[in-house]
């Protein structure tokens, strides 16, 4: 990591602690119970949608959903790493991690999403967080969106907290509400965790397909994805890590 980085990566952490602070407290003060002790409890699933031959929604300069998803992941497991949070990636790097038998790009996208459901299900204390892209013919949508899958009363929680922060850090003047995701998900609709689908923005919006091919905006994202998580409280005790 050359000095530059550290410095960028210093300055984040501070920034997130400072959000999480925010958040959880409405102005910084440290709390009285350790908080890296309930930690362990509890493991991240990160999932960076789609992946190799299946490089999802292709954005209007022509960059494939799939290395956008991967980045923002990557950032993500490595600000949980500071933390001391447990992590799981279904996959990191770009690739699909389908069965060696699955010939046609249909069967390897069927065989993808299955193994990522059994590897998230094989996972104790789970929560999932998965990220995407948006695309849309209509160049002039944009914004980010949530959406809930899993156990609907330990979901939606989480996913309007990652909403309202989303809106609150970047977007403020770009409002939209939770969603239950649609049964056509099926990874989201075969996990009985704690889970949300993040569509970070529309790649068919050449303002934020500018933006979310950014390193410092992919930060971001990961960030208040960071800061949202770790102030949203335990799947099972209700608790937060700030």
């Amino acid at each position: 990591m050359t000095v530059t980085h550290r410095k960028q990566w210093l300055g984040c952490l501070a920034l997130l602690l400072a959000i999480g602070g925010l958040l959880f407290f409405g102005s910084w003060k440290e709390s009285n119970t350790p908080a890296f002790a309930r930690m362990t409890q509890q493991t991240l699933v990160i999932d960076p949608g789609h992946g190799g031959e299946d490089g999802g929604a292709v954005s209007i300069s022509g960059q494939q959903e799939s290395q956008i998803n991967l980045a923002i992941a990557l950032e993500l497991d490595q600000l949980m790493g500071f933390y001391g949070v447990p992590t799981v990636m279904t996959r990191s790097s770009d690739v699909s991690i389908h069965d060696a038998q699955a010939s046609t790009l249909r069967e390897k996208k069927v065989s993808d999403l299955h193994n990522r459901v059994d590897r998230i299900n094989q996972v104790e204390n789970a929560t999932v967080i998965s990220i995407h892209q948006n695309a849309s013919p209509n160049t002039s949508f944009q914004g980010i969106q949530v959406f809930y899958g899993g156990d609907e009363t330990l979901s939606r929680p989480l996913a309007q907290k990652v909403q309202e922060t989303m809106i609150w850090a970047l977007s403020p003047e770009k409002k939209r509400s939770v969603q239950r995701v649609d049964a056509s998900v099926y990874l989201m609709n075969h996990i009985a965790c704690r889970a949300i689908l993040v569509e970070c923005g529309f790649l068919s919006n050449p303002e934020e397909d500018r933006l979310l091919q950014e390193p410092a905006y992919q930060r971001k994202l990961a960030m208040v994805l960071a800061s949202s998580y770790l102030t949203s409280g335990s799947a099972q005790e209700g608790e937060s890590f700030v």
